[in-house]
C-alpha cells in the first residue's frame, strides 16, 4: 500500500494545530477535576491508549513506510514482562516496565534483522506470523505466562518516592494522568523523529528504498532504529494496559486484532502525520465503545429506521456489538476511497478550501 502525503502533512503541524493542541492539553490536564464519572475516565484512558499504540506504529509504518501488522507482539511482551515481574516477583511496575523495554529492544532487534529482508506484502506476513508466533509462545510457556489462564494482579502497589506516598491507584485519576502523560510522550517522540535527519532518512526509505541506499542510506540500519522507537512505545503501552486492567493473557494483548487496530489507528486519522493517531483514535474509540454497548441499533431503533421487533432488528441486536471488525473494514474501504489522507488530511484541506474561498 503506497500513501501519498500532502504537501501540508509533510511539513508536519501548523502553528494553529499546535494551538488547538496546546489549549487541548490544558483542557485534558483540568479534565479529572470536573468530571468524576469512573466511565468517563475509563473511555480517556482508552482514548489514551489508542493514541499511544497509533502514534507508535506510525514511527515506523507512517515515517518509515514499513506496514507492520504484528505490533501486537511488542504490546503483548512490555504487559507480560510488567505482569510477571509484579506477580511472580514482587517488584511494582515503575520498575518492571524498563525491564519490559529492554527485552522488547531485543525481541525487536531480532524481528528486524529477520523480517527487514522481506519487502512490500512479504514483509506485512512476515510481521503476522511472528505476532502469531509470540501469541501461540505464551500458550504455551505455561510456567512463565500461566497458559490461557493468564495473570491476574490482585492489586498495584503504590507508587512511592523516599517514603512518601504519590499515590495508591485506588480509582482511575492516577491512571488517567498516567495515560496522557505516556500520549504526550509519544506525540513528543513523534514530532522530534518528524523534524530531525531520521525522520528525513525514513521519509527517504518510505518513499523509495533503492534510491534512499543509492544515497547511501542503510536501510538495515534506520529499519532497525524506527522499529526499535515503535516497539519500545508499543511496550509501554502494553505496560500501561496491564498495571490498568490487572489481567494479560494471549488473547487479550497477544491477538492478530489488535495489530490490525493499531494499524487504523493510524490509517483512519492520517498515516504519516503527527496528529493523524490522535484523530484516528477519536474515531475509533467512540465507535468500538458503541459497537459494544449496542448504541448504534438503539439509534436505529429511536430514529424509527427499523423495528425493534422486527428481523433485522433483533439481527443487529445480536450480532452488530460483535462486527467490529467488519465495521472497521468498511470503515478503511471509505477512507481509502474517499479520504486517502485519512480524516485528519480530508479535514484540513475541507479548511483550507473553506479559507481560500471566503478570502
Amino acid at each position: 500500500m503506497r500513501v501519498t502525503l500532502s504537501a501540508t502533512a509533510r511539513r508536519g503541524a501548523s502553528p494553529l494545530g499546535l494551538g488547538l493542541f496546546a489549549a487541548a492539553v490544558v483542557v485534558l490536564l483540568l479534565f479529572p477535576q470536573f468530571v468524576k464519572s469512573p466511565y468517563a475516565l475509563h473511555m480517556m484512558v482508552l482514548f489514551f491508549l489508542s493514541v499511544i499504540m497509533g502514534e507508535s506504529w506510525n514511527i515506523l509504518g507512517g515515517y518509515a513506510g514499513q506496514y507492520s501488522v504484528g505490533h501486537s507482539a511488542y504490546f503483548g511482551v512490555g504487559a507480560y514482562t510488567t505482569m510477571i515481574l509484579m506477580t511472580a516477583k514482587g517488584i511494582p511496575p515503575w520498575f518492571g516496565v524498563w525491564v519490559g523495554v529492554v527485552v522488547v529492544v531485543g525481541v525487536a532487534l531480532i524481528i528486524g534483522s529477520i523480517c527487514f529482508r522481506l519487502r512490500g506484502p512479504y514483509f506485512v506476513l512476515a510481521s503476522i506470523a511472528v505476532a502469531e508466533i509470540m501469541r501461540l509462545s505464551a500458550f504455551n510457556l505455561k510456567e512463565l505466562t500461566n497458559g490461557a489462564e493468564g495473570i491476574l494482579a490482585v492489586s498495584v502497589p503504590p507508587l512511592t518516592i523516599g517514603g512518601t506516598v504519590i499515590t495508591d491507584f485506588l480509582s482511575k485519576v492516577p491512571f488517567y494522568y498516567f495515560g496522557l502523560g505516556l500520549a504526550l510522550l509519544t506525540i513528543a517522540v513523534t514530532w522530534v523523529v518528524e523534524h530531525s535527519k531520521l525522520g528525513y532518512f525514513f521519509q527517504a526509505i518510505r518513499e523509495d528504498q533503492d534510491a534512499a541506499h543509492s544515497l547511501g542510506i542503510s536501510l538495515t540500519l534506520y529499519k532497525n532504529i524506527a522499529l526499535v522507537i515503535s516497539a519500545i512505545l508499543t511496550s509501554l503501552a502494553g505496560s500501561y494496559y496491564a498495571v490498568y486492567v490487572g489481567f494479560v493473557d494471549p488473547n487479550t494483548v497477544l491477538p492478530l486484532d489488535l495489530s490490525v487496530q493499531i494499524v487504523l489507528i493510524s490509517i483512519i486519522g492520517g498515516i504519516g502525520t503527527l496528529f493523524g493517531p490522535v484523530v484516528g483514535a477519536l474515531v475509533l474509540v467512540p465507535l468500538s465503545e458503541a459497537l459494544r454497548s449496542n448504541l448504534i441499533t438503539q439509534a436505529f431503533f429511536s430514529m424509527g429506521l427499523v423495528s425493534q421487533d422486527s428481523k433485522v432488528g433483533i439481527f443487529l441486536q445480536e450480532n452488530l456489538a460483535h462486527a467490529h471488525v467488519l465495521i472497521y473494514g468498511i470503515l478503511v474501504v471509505i477512507v481509502i476511497l474517499f479520504m486517502p489522507e485519512g480524516v485528519l488530511g480530508f479535514v484540513t484541506r475541507l479548511v483550507q478550501k473553506i479559507t481560500r474561498r471566503d478570502a
